[in-house]
């Protein structure tokens, strides 16, 4: 068993997982495709904070660029920032349609190249439970914002798809013995557990003075195995070393397929519960803004 998480290892990550945006596609589309009820994730996310339309923005870790249209829609007077520690993904976001007028870099999230105070919102969705040392992330971002800018991070529940945990579980189950299935670390090692909506909180309130958070309850309802399959195969470079020693990707797949064929025979479809949502953080502005600005008065008084 590996001693780092292969969702942290940086070689791993920029060489491999998000090299380009294949694999991330396909989990972007399934989302899209089998979400209920139908929901534009990404308005979602960026309605949870007030837009004055002249905001400076960051978008760190901005993968191919899911959230270019909808933020510069948002600050026509503004400016646009992004990038992403991959520089397949950066080249990617070059091509993008809403890249014009932006200025786009391979960034870590941990070394962010720009002065303090300098942005109204940094948005990190999707991406802090990759960075290998997340209060260093956080102290970073609260750097390069001002006093009364907001961080918007989109992330999962830890209770997100529990349907796919059990299906995981059970095909351990089939492959080895029930002693490592219960305490696997390919579910309770996740690399999305390193930053959920339950402990992301906690790991933004050592850094900002305000945290909110917002979930979003939905579903994956699948009608037929292959998305499934596509689905989880999509995340073979952060998962795979974690599978027990002797047992293969393929070995593990073929079995995950098995189960939901038979899931699929007997119910007519699958139904993954997802619970997604956003933490927003923030010194004095956003949320906060009116109870900072009674603090300061009753201090005065």
């Amino acid at each position: 068993m590996p001693m780092n998480s292969p969702g942290t290892d940086r070689e791993r990550l920029i060489r491999r997982a998000y090299a380009s945006d294949d694999k991330l596609s396909v989990r972007q589309r399934t989302h899209e495709l089998y979400t209920v009820p139908d929901i534009d994730f990404t308005a979602w996310v960026l309605n949870c904070i007030q837009w004055r339309g002249d905001e400076w923005v960051l978008d760190l870790g901005a993968g191919p660029g899911l959230y270019f249209a909808p933020v510069k829609a948002r600050i026509p007077h503004g400016r646009h920032f992004a990038g992403d520690l991959s520089l397949g993904m950066v080249r990617r976001q070059r091509e993008h349609e809403a890249a014009e007028g932006s200025r786009l870099a391979v960034m870590d999230g941990q070394a962010i190249p720009f002065a303090d105070d300098t942005f109204d919102v940094v948005l990190a969705n999707h991406m802090l439970y990759h960075v290998p040392d997340l209060d260093r992330a956080a102290a970073e971002i609260k750097r390069v914002l001002k006093p009364e800018g907001v961080l918007v991070a989109a992330t999962n529940s830890i209770y997100n798809m529990p349907e796919l945990s059990t299906l995981l579980r059970r095909a351990l189950l089939v492959l080895t013995d029930f002693e490592y299935v219960e305490d696997t670390p390919l579910v309770s090692t996740s690399t999305a557990y390193r930053f959920s909506l339950e402990n992301g909180s906690v790991i933004l309130a050592r850094q900002f003075f305000a945290v909110a958070r917002y979930d979003l309850p939905s579903a994956l309802v699948f009608p037929e195995a292959e998305p499934v399959i596509a689905y989880l195969d999509s995340m073979r470079d952060l998962r795979e070393d974690y599978l027990p020693e002797g047992i293969t990707w393929e070995q593990f797949i073929e079995v995950m397929r098995q189960q939901v064929e038979r899931l699929l025979a007997h119910s007519g479809q699958l139904i993954v519960r997802k619970l997604s949502g956003v933490l927003v953080a923030t010194e004095a502005g956003g949320f906060a803004a009116e109870y900072v600005a009674m603090l300061k008065q009753g201090g005065r008084a």
